[in-house]
């Protein structure tokens, strides 16, 4: 029977995540341990979990708080359940955890890291974890997507650069690394002896066939020239039969299809979002294009969680971290603990939008050069953070409130 006034506690069901497991304790109104054991992460474990949940809800009248440490992966099914069934939670961060969790004597195994998660939840504030749509969700695999194939295009370049060294170094003097171009010609010629084994006119129409974006035969037989000339000059280090050949084929073959579904990851964001205010209005700040809009969706997320600016700029990771004890002070720093992938995103935007200064009005670079040109000029990198937090501010309120960027409005709000 449940006493009066014991209809405002709540039952406390707190995990300790693991690969495909987790270690639950359940917690009454008077801070007592009422259960501890362990759930696999499948439907009859889960079905049993809700069963559980169920029943504290018939005998309180209301569901239990529940809690668990964030541990990436590991934790996303037992998140999906919750969410599926429409539980609220709290989800905590490793960091949070510890600092709410520490003790002076302190044992470290699944079982008490629960209980510690439970006993903190009764002396802690914690706000309930925002459930994103799943819009956002998409987006941020798809960018994390984008993300690891672009690592992957870095390491297949720094490979084939490496052999190239060996077989014709010339190819990366005569095209840029970076160009359709550059990965045609060199699946088609590898080794300098295949260059001389051909004519003028095959080498030119060769090229021409096998390049997907339009290149007229007069650029194609420069080309060809060039090809010739750097062939007749080079030394290789290997042979044309040399199996590293057929390496330098393969990898640019893999750049390439590598490079044509970043482009379809793209469209596909860009599809998603086109409707979006968030992407209406991150495409109209100047030197901001459709990549950038839909990548910084992707690491933001739904700004509707934070309340203010300060909160996004620390989950960014540009907040200030002062240290001062006594008469000891450290230079200011970023506190860097934040979203490291969207804070590099941010920083190239930057210095994107500085290189367009030209084209257009934009406040951020105007900042920027303020800082610069001030009697005590701020660093490159100093600037370029300031103008971070200066356009997520901007950002932030032009998103909530619905305005795209406009030069003498975003200048008020900032």
């Amino acid at each position: 029977m449940v006493r009066e006034g014991e209809m405002n506690m709540k039952h406390v069901l707190a995990f300790d995540v693991s690969m495909g497991k987790s270690t639950m304790v359940i917690y009454n109104h008077y801070n007592k341990c009422e259960y501890e054991g362990e759930i696999t992460h499948n439907k009859s474990s889960f079905k049993a979990l809700n069963e559980r949940i169920c029943e504290i809800i018939k005998r309180d009248g209301q569901a239990p708080e529940i809690v668990f440490e964030a541990s990436g992966v590991y934790s996303r099914p037992l998140e999906q359940f919750f969410q599926a069934e429409g539980y609220t939670y709290h989800r905590v961060s490793p960091l949070e955890a510890n600092l709410q969790t520490a003790s002076m004597r302190r044992h470290k195994t699944d079982i008490s890291d629960a209980h510690g998660l439970a006993k903190s939840h009764f002396r802690t504030e914690r706000s309930t974890t925002y459930q994103e749509e799943n819009y956002y969700k998409q987006m941020r695999a798809l960018t994390r997507y984008y993300d690891e194939l672009d690592s992957e295009i870095i390491s297949l370049y720094s490979r084939l650069h490496a052999i190239l060294q060996l077989s014709f170094p010339e190819l990366e003097r005569l095209f840029s690394k970076r160009s359709a171009l550059f990965l045609n010609v060199t699946q088609l010629f590898p080794h300098p002896d295949e260059v001389l084994a051909c004519s003028k006119t095959v080498i030119r129409n060769k090229i021409k066939g096998n390049t997907k974006k339009n290149i007229s035969l007069k650029r194609a037989e420069e080309k060809a020239i060039e090809l010739l000339h750097a062939a007749q000059d080079s030394y290789p280090a290997i042979s044309k039969d040399d199996v590293r050949c057929d390496q330098i084929r393969d990898y640019a073959i893999r750049i390439t299809d590598l490079k044509a579904k970043k482009d379809m990851l793209i469209k596909q964001m860009v599809e998603l979002s086109k409707d979006r205010i968030e992407y209406q209005v991150l495409l109209s700040f100047p030197g901001i294009g459709e990549v950038t809009a839909v990548r910084l969706i992707g690491e933001l997320g739904d700004l509707q969680r934070f309340q203010n600016h300060k909160q996004l700029n620390a989950y960014v990771g540009i907040d200030i971290m002062r240290y001062q004890s006594g008469n000891t002070f450290y230079k200011d720093k970023i506190n860097k603990r934040g979203n490291n992938k969207l804070r590099k995103l941010l920083y190239y935007m930057v210095q994107s939008m500085i290189k367009l200064r030209k084209k257009s009005n934009n406040h951020i670079v105007e900042y920027y050069d303020k800082l610069k040109t001030q009697p005590q000029g701020k660093p490159h990198k100093v600037a370029s953070i300031a103008c971070v937090n200066k356009f997520l501010k901007v950002a932030f309120h032009l998103i909530t409130h619905n305005i795209t960027y406009d030069y003498n409005t975003a200048s008020i709000c900032s």
